[in-house]
């Protein structure tokens, strides 16, 4: 299982890189043939009037499907905790689906 990480409109940091990799390095428990995974962090650009909002959006690689799920919050960690959730379950419906 290959993971990519990618920074948009934010310095990907250390901090972020192991945020990312502890909470997405863990998904082959819910399903045991994830090819690859694609993640990509950081701020929406468009005029905020309450400060930065932050983004996480998750494509995971499964074979003859693509899984994707992306969250907006205030808090970058809390979209990384909030998509790691969200695709969990997208796992789990895709495993059933195909049984």
């Amino acid at each position: 299982m290959k993971t990519n990480i990618k920074a948009t409109n934010v310095e990907l940091t250390a901090a972020i890189k192991d945020a990312v990799t502890e909470k997405f390095g863990g998904l082959d428990k819910y399903f045991t043939n994830i090819l690859q995974i694609d993640v990509e962090v950081g701020t929406i650009t468009k005029g905020q009037q309450k400060g930065n909002i932050f983004f996480c959006e998750v494509n995971v690689s499964v074979p003859q499907k693509l899984l994707r799920y992306k969250k907006e919050t205030d808090d970058l960690y809390k979209a990384i905790n909030d998509v790691k959730k969200g695709i969990q379950l997208e796992l789990k419906k895709y495993k059933e689906k195909i049984k």
